[in-house]
Parts: C-alpha cells; sequence; structure tokens
C-alpha cells in the first residue's frame, strides 16, 4: 500500500473513534433537533382531506391558513422524529483494517490494495450510519401553536370584559396542540395561523 494510503487510514480510523464517541454522546442529549411531522384533518376524528406540513428545527414557522388548502381543521395528528447515531451498525472490520495498514506494495498482483479500498469504504461508512427514531410524547418539545389572529397581537377589543379589562373566558389568542387532538372544537374555525416549533411544554398536551 502506498504510504499516503496508509497514513490516510490509519487517520480515517482515529477520526472515526472520535466520531464515534460523539456521536454516542449526541444520543443523549435531552436537546436533540426534532423534525415536526403535522397532519391536517378537516374533520373531527382524523376524517376527510387532509394537509401535511413539516418542520425541520430552527426557527418557529408561521403558516397562515390560507396556505393550507382545507375549509378548517377539524383535527391534527403529530409525529416528531429525532436522528439516532448508531455506529455499533457498521464498524469497519479490524483484521481487514489491519492488513490494509500493514501489507505491502507490490505493482505485479493486479488485486493489490483491494484491502485498503475496501478498509477506506467502511471506515467512511462510519461517519453517516444513523436512523431517526420517534419521540415518545412525554418527551416532546415541538408541536403547533394556532393562532386566532396575528401571531402575538392582543386579542380584539370586543374580546375584552368592558369594566376590567381582561379578555372573557374562550377568547384566549392562541392554543397549544402538543398531542394529537381528534377535535379541535371551537379552534377548527377561530384559528388564523399555524406556528410550528418548540413550545416549551408547559402548555396541556391536545
Amino acid at each position: 500500500m502506498k504510504r499516503k494510503t496508509r497514513i490516510l487510514l490509519a487517520g480515517l480510523a482515529s477520526v472515526g473513534g472520535v466520531v464515534t464517541g460523539a456521536g454516542l454522546l449526541h444520543n443523549r442529549r435531552p436537546d436533540r433537533r426534532e423534525h415536526l411531522y403535522v397532519t391536517l384533518y378537516g374533520e373531527p376524528g382524523y376524517m376527510g382531506r387532509n394537509e401535511r406540513l413539516t418542520w425541520t428545527g430552527g426557527k418557529r414557522e408561521i403558516v397562515p391558513f390560507t396556505r393550507v388548502r382545507l375549509p378548517r381543521i377539524g383535527s391534527i395528528r403529530l409525529e416528531r422524529l429525532v436522528y439516532r447515531f448508531q455506529p455499533d451498525v457498521r464498524l469497519p472490520n479490524m483484521h481487514l483494517l489491519w492488513h490494509a495498514l500493514t501489507e505491502r506494495p507490490d505493482r505485479t498482483d493486479p488485486e493489490a490494495g483491494v484491502a485498503s479500498f475496501v478498509a477506506m469504504h467502511q471506515l467512511a461508512g462510519m461517519f453517516s450510519v444513523g436512523l431517526w427514531e420517534p419521540v415518545r410524547e412525554s418527551e416532546a418539545r415541538s408541536g403547533v401553536r394556532l393562532w386566532a389572529g396575528r401571531p402575538g397581537e392582543r386579542p380584539p377589543a370586543h374580546h375584552e370584559d368592558g369594566l376590567s379589562g381582561r379578555a372573557t373566558p374562550g377568547a384566549d389568542p392562541w392554543h397549544d396542540v402538543l398531542a394529537n387532538a381528534p377535535d379541535l372544537g371551537s379552534w377548527s374555525t377561530r384559528t388564523r395561523y399555524l406556528e410550528l416549533g418548540y413550545h416549551g411544554g408547559n402548555a396541556r398536551r391536545g
């Protein structure tokens, strides 16, 4: 094997160990980025026509109801996924790796260098090994906030008590959906904006 190839393999093996360790630490982090998939149904009980929205983490995303091609939102299903690093799925063949690092180059052998090629392929595969796994509902941090008006605005004045200035019951400006919601009640027609993102997990689920 060429000296440069041997150095590259040794470097990949070293980096692979570091990446594996980092991946295992990543799996233990409670703040792994969630991908949120929201299915909106036109009728309660997850019936009728449906539309799907996707949020891949980062900043919250505001979706006007006019972008949703439904007359109303009767029910909502949520699915969250996080990436799980699994370095134990495709660890390189250590015997093959050792052979690739120690073999002497033989220009007369047409199969010379095969071991190094295979070893490099296996090492490269370590860096992308993983899968997307569902998040338990009790551990999920993302969801959908339904807004009756523009996000962040105060409720209209006619929703307030003229004496106290407090909002009347049922006039909340927003409603969090943090779990599957088979019936949105009045929010099926009140919703004007949907806000996808992390909502603290401190609101009632459903």
